[in-house]
């Protein structure tokens, strides 16, 4: 019997999608996996590096951050999920969250030809909209707001 679509976005479907996001993350998990968790049009991710927009360029972003950062460990600290608009949707209809994330990320990098990798040390403040799509809590925006570096760290 297939799965019921949600209706709804839920906090615990918010939740969730913030845990699966940063432990495909960690995993180097194929890029779809990783697809799956966003919406399938009108992407937007900022990140200290620029902005992309849509699926296809966060397709490129992923194949460049994978081969160039390893043993990444992200660390949820905070999720703070806001509630839904007084008429349960955004101006184009979608049900919609705002979710203040953040994490502390701690990666290695190897920069060719350096005899050694270095480590690398954040807390990530971010900020997301998440939205209801096919019944799945999609990300629909990503901003990373500030990135503050862990004492040792070396510059991003």
């Amino acid at each position: 019997m297939p799965a019921i679509a949600a209706q709804e976005l839920t906090t615990a479907m918010t939740e969730q999608l913030v845990m699966e996001w940063y432990e495909a993350l960690d995993q180097h998990a194929p890029v779809e996996e990783l697809v799956r968790h966003v919406v399938s049009d009108g992407l937007v991710m900022s990140f200290p590096e620029g902005t992309l927009e849509g699926v296809e360029a966060f397709r490129d972003w992923y194949r460049t951050v994978t081969h160039r950062f390893f043993d990444e460990v992200h660390v949820v600290r905070s999720a703070t999920i806001g509630p839904r608009a007084a008429d349960g949707a955004d101006e184009a209809g979608a049900d919609v969250r705002v979710v203040q994330v953040i994490v502390n990320w701690q990666t290695r990098v190897w920069t060719p030809p350096a005899s050694h990798s270095q480590w690398l040390g954040f807390d990530a403040h971010q900020t997301w909209t998440v939205a209801l799509e096919d019944g799945a809590a999609r990300i629909r925006s990503y901003a990373v707001d500030r990135l503050l570096p862990m004492p040792g760290s070396a510059a991003l």
